[in-house]
């Protein structure tokens, strides 16, 4: 299985649980992150790990980008990376 890196590009978190900067890396378990923001990115994770290319504009790539959907406080960047 893929690992996927989590890369926080931005934060305004409300709760204070999340750093511009801060790395997250799933690979079997889950990352501790809110439940709101693992809801947005589990997809994206899920399908990355398991084989798939997302769509982005005209091409195809093994990352993506997604916001918290409490006013896109908190945004990550998600990647596969090499193991």
């Amino acid at each position: 299985m893929r690992k996927v890196k989590l890369t926080v590009t931005e934060s305004d978190c409300r709760s204070d649980y999340f750093k511009e900067g801060q790395v997250f890396i799933v690979g079997d378990l889950c990352p501790p992150l809110c439940h709101e923001l693992w809801n947005v990115v589990y997809p994206y994770v899920f399908a990355l790990q398991n084989g798939a290319d997302l769509d982005c504009g005209d091409g195809r790539r093994t990352a993506f980008d997604a916001a918290c959907p409490d006013g896109q406080r908190v945004r990550v960047h998600g990647e596969v990376v090499e193991e």
